[in-house]
């Protein structure tokens, strides 16, 4: 449904946290006027021991609209944790998660929380190839409904690239490898911009200014504290080590170590509560330093700093202010008027997104260098390495071998270079995974659009290669023959680039990926046929492996386009003799058929139309198993 929104309610003065109790949270215009969550427990089990492991407690915490909420505390100390039983994102392995989750005073479940708020990680996922001005349409039109008009989308995006501050790099892109892009601080204001046009109304931030310097952290978190107000949004923030001016963007502060509460309430009142408790700050002392180091368990030598922790956090449990969250919380929930369980947004069409996939990852392939221009490079190299090593082969019997090989390096090794596809897919998948964990991209939309975008660079790269290799080498000169090769070929690469799919789906670590990939493309190489003839390959490799090898339909399917046609001169002369060293009925001849070579590696001919739909079949098989490991890696 269309959300529709009221006039801004003022922001109440003075820093107690009483003050910022909501009285009243009307939900009849669908505007989110509070966040809160109360008994947040989060339980693991021991690695060692298996017991019920704690690693976040009776955690309550409170915030309005236009606020920003800071979540700090000293590694380890569960922040992270705590962001996402918040976001209703899986806090830790294997965890259990109890208590309430409130917006407006009402619980709500993880549908409901997607379609209200939006989560940014640590990590950005920006796709480097698109400029600042097409990332921010690309992730309107994945979120705004189909009914927004191109007007409408671009007045939003150019209003929120205004407010970050990002004109003057509205089309500069946001840097590769290869070419420079963006600064450190412009790309987390546009990693934040980019799922602020998804109209949140909470956006959980994690750690948003690491890997920042101080002044960048500063003006990084000004941006997102004037675009809280502007539009009455609840920012939730990990944060690590803030600079002073940092530290005071913030409202409120949540600050934890080892899963528990040792403060909650507005970031002003932070230092009196500890002076009050007897931990006064020193004068000329940044306040989050001084917090941090005070509960940090990590530089304890003698055990004193956690029994120091674990005082400040009875403290807290028996504390004013905690009672002053209880409240809080208590009167949102007295003051909800019903209707957030029927919350819903409008998303584009189920067709749509697909469509803005393909587009936005055609602009990538054609532009990022790393995707397919590197390819094309390496592989026309490989042409011109092979075309000039076989070099002008003869319809003779001693360029029989070397026609062989050149068939089997031609295919082989075209489906071995595919893992240089790995990193473009890994960036790829890195930006799905976000996008899907914030509800606008799924896993089938994701994997047609990378398997059709595929399509026609693969079938350049092939054809291509062919075009240099085949003639060079002097394969069968008839234009038939020629299309069937460069058809093998594509099969084979697509065949290739759906392995890297798929390992990459599981493994989606680079190194990894890489090196599963490249030791079964080495196993295919082994069982297709070329090394060990069918006849004698050992029985586990023929039916394990065999009959699941790309490769060995593409050698067969190569063999035969080559050879089944073909007549060969034997070694020798009429005089002194031939020399045959295939076996055939015109031996006689000094000739023999290039069906007699199939026979030595146990090849048949008319099965063509078979192979090549086995080899599709084993292509969708990858993609398949691709789609499923992304829709069980939930």
């Amino acid at each position: 449904m269309t959300r529709t929104t009221s006039a801004p309610r003022a922001q109440d003065e003075g820093p107690d946290l009483e003050m910022n109790t909501v009285k009243s949270a009307h939900l009849a215009n669908d505007i989110v006027n509070s966040f809160g969550w109360a008994d947040l427990n989060v339980v693991v089990k021991d690695r060692k021991t298996s017991a019920p492991l704690s690693i976040l407690s009776n955690s309550s915490g409170f915030a309005r609209a236009g606020e920003m909420l800071a979540i700090m505390g000293p590694s380890g100390s569960g922040k992270t944790t705590l962001l996402n039983a918040l976001a209703h994102r899986v806090a830790a392995a294997g965890a259990t998660t109890t208590g309430d989750i409130l917006v407006n005073g009402q619980k709500v479940s993880l549908q409901t929380l997607r379609d209200l708020s939006s989560y940014v990680e640590q990590e950005d996922a920006l796709i480097g190839s698109l400029t600042v001005r097409e990332t921010m349409m690309f992730g309107a039109r994945l979120s705004l409904p189909s009914t927004t008009s191109k007007k409408e989308a671009f007045e939003r995006v150019d209003n929120l690239i205004a407010s970050f501050g990002l004109q003057s790099q509205a089309h500069t892109i946001v840097g590769t490898p290869i070419k420079k892009g963006l600064s450190g601080g412009q790309k987390k204001r546009l990693g934040i911009a980019s799922r602020l046009v998804t109209n949140p109304k909470i956006l959980f931030l994690d750690e948003p200014t690491s890997g920042l310097d101080s002044a960048l952290s500063l003006e990084v978190c000004s941006y997102i504290k004037n675009i809280a107000r502007k539009y009455k949004l609840v920012i939730v923030a990990s944060i690590h080590q803030p600079s002073s001016a940092t530290f005071q963007q913030f409202d409120h502060l949540c600050l934890m170590s080892g899963g528990r509460t040792c403060y909650f309430g507005p970031v002003s009142g932070a230092t009196r509560y500890f002076g009050r408790t007897g931990y006064p700050i020193p004068p000329e002392t940044n306040s989050a330093e001084f917090f941090l180091d005070l509960i940090n368990t990590d530089l304890d030598k003698n055990g004193e700093i956690v029994r120091r922790t674990d005082d400040i956090c009875k403290s807290w449990d028996t504390a004013e202010e905690r009672t002053l969250v209880s409240q809080a919380i208590l009167k949102s929930r007295e003051g909800s008027a019903g209707g957030m369980s029927h919350y819903a947004v409008d998303r584009p069409s189920r067709l749509m997104v697909p469509v803005v996939l393909l587009r936005r990852s055609w602009i990538k392939s054609y532009r990022d260098i790393m995707a397919y221009g590197i390819r094309i490079a390496m592989y026309l190299g490989l042409a011109i390495l092979m075309g000039t090593v076989f070099l002008r082969f003869q319809a003779e019997q001693k360029y029989v071998q070397p026609y062989i090989n050149a068939i089997f390096f031609g295919g082989a090794f075209m489906s071995f270079m595919a893992v240089a596809y790995v990193p473009a897919f890994l960036e790829d998948l890195s930006t799905f995974r976000q996008e899907r964990a914030n509800g606008l991209v799924g896993p089938l939309a994701f994997m047609i659009s990378n398997f059709i975008i595929g399509l026609p660079f693969l079938f350049v790269i092939a054809l291509l290669f062919s075009v240099v290799a085949y003639w060079l080498t002097n394969f069968r000169a008839d234009a038939s023959t020629f299309f069937m090769w460069v058809l093998w070929l594509f099969l084979d690469l697509l065949a290739a680039e759906s392995l890297v799919v798929f390992v990459s789906s599981i493994f989606n670590v680079f190194v990894v990926a890489l090196a599963v990939t490249a030791f079964a493309n080495g196993l295919w190489m082994c069982v297709d046929g070329f090394l060990v003839p069918m006849d004698i390959l050992n029985a586990f490799w023929k039916y394990v492996f065999h009959y699941i090898d790309y490769q060995a339909y593409v050698f067969q399917g190569m063999m035969v386009n080559q050879f089944q046609h073909g007549v060969y001169e034997c070694d020798g002369t009429s005089a002194a003799g031939y020399q045959c060293s295939y076996p055939s009925d015109i031996n006689g001849e000094g000739k023999f058929r290039g069906t007699d070579i199939l026979r030595q590696f146990s090849i048949t001919t008319g099965l063509q139309g078979t192979w090549v739909g086995i080899t599709i079949g084993i292509i969708a098989g990858y993609r398949i198993l691709a789609y499923l490991a992304l829709v069980l890696r939930k």
